[in-house]
């Protein structure tokens, strides 16, 4: 093989998320998980990743589809497995990150126990959730981070209730740092894994991740979609420091929602829908842009 070929070889082998894994075309996990390893910057951390499509990208043994050492862990027990690697790699002087990448499945409902109870301990991790709105490797059922009126295959009508606020809920904490990421806006995506990167304690980042397999969406569509539905100001660009002090990224544009919810087929009642999401649009900045004001992130409280 020529140098070219042997280089090439090598950068496919040491890529964080290698070619030839199981997922999905048009999956945010995918990108997430090549922007997260650009944001390292060649830095090799140790994943931790509970029973969700993360796990599955890893593929059948002996190769994996990863090219970092990852932890396999039951659903609800990411965060705990993920302090024992940190913990052992401190006593061997290993400074190397330990980030556990994981669904919505996994953070909002079945994993939330040692999610909070290692935000309150303030581990020093970094825990990322890739947030595709469903249980999406087990069927499609819904999970508390679905949205309100999203048809999954267990809410056939339509959801009946609203989406957690994993954010708020993780501010209560007070942890150093929290954000949200949007694979449609990368800059801002880098920056906020390199500021988690350089912050010691418990840091929580929250990705909107287009699933079109449970979306019922285009596979092509899934950045635009993302970028929707930030524009629209439904999915906050924002940060919170120690639980307290906001800093937000990036203004609603006056994009409909409608934008968003139309190119997913999940969304079967599109007109009312939309005036529904509008309605909550309109209450969620009134608080997001208050406790900015209020509680800047260029301030000391």
């Amino acid at each position: 093989m020529t140098a070219d070929v042997v280089a090439t070889e090598k950068l496919r082998c040491d890529a964080l998320l290698r070619p030839g894994n199981t997922n999905c075309a048009g999956c945010g996990m995918s990108i997430g998980l090549q922007w997260m390893d650009h944001a390292l910057e060649g830095e090799k951390p140790y994943m931790v990743i509970p029973a969700c499509c993360g796990i599955v990208t890893a593929g059948a043994f002996p190769t994996s589809g990863y090219g970092v050492p990852i932890a396999a862990s039951t659903f609800a027990s990411a965060p705990a497995v993920a302090t024992g690697v940190a913990n052992i790699n401190e006593l061997n002087g290993d400074t190397s990150p330990v980030i556990c990448w994981t669904g919505d499945g996994g953070t909002y409902d079945i994993g939330m126990a040692t999610l909070s109870a290692a935000a309150e301990r303030n581990e020093d991790l970094i825990y990322i959730c890739y947030d595709n709105e469903i249980y999406g490797n087990t069927g499609g059922q819904r999970s508390s981070a679905t949205p309100e009126g999203v048809v999954t295959s267990t809410t056939k009508q339509g959801k009946g209730e609203g989406k957690k606020d994993m954010m708020a809920i993780m501010a209560g904490h007070r942890i150093p740092y929290a954000a949200t990421l949007s694979v449609a806006h990368r800059e801002d995506f880098l920056r906020k894994v390199r500021t988690a990167r350089q912050t010691s304690g418990f840091r929580f980042l929250l990705m909107l991740s287009p699933c079109p397999t449970g979306w019922k969406s285009e596979p092509d569509e899934s950045v635009e979609l993302i970028r929707s539905a930030v524009c629209s100001g439904l999915f906050p660009l924002y940060e919170v420091f120690d639980g307290v002090r906001y800093r937000i990224n990036e203004q609603p544009d006056d994009t409909p929602v409608s934008e968003y919810i139309s190119h997913q087929r999940r969304y079967t009642k599109v007109s009312a829908e939309a005036t529904s999401l509008e309605a909550f649009i309109k209450q969620q900045w009134h608080y997001l842009n208050g406790m900015a004001t209020a509680f800047p992130a260029d301030k000391a409280t």
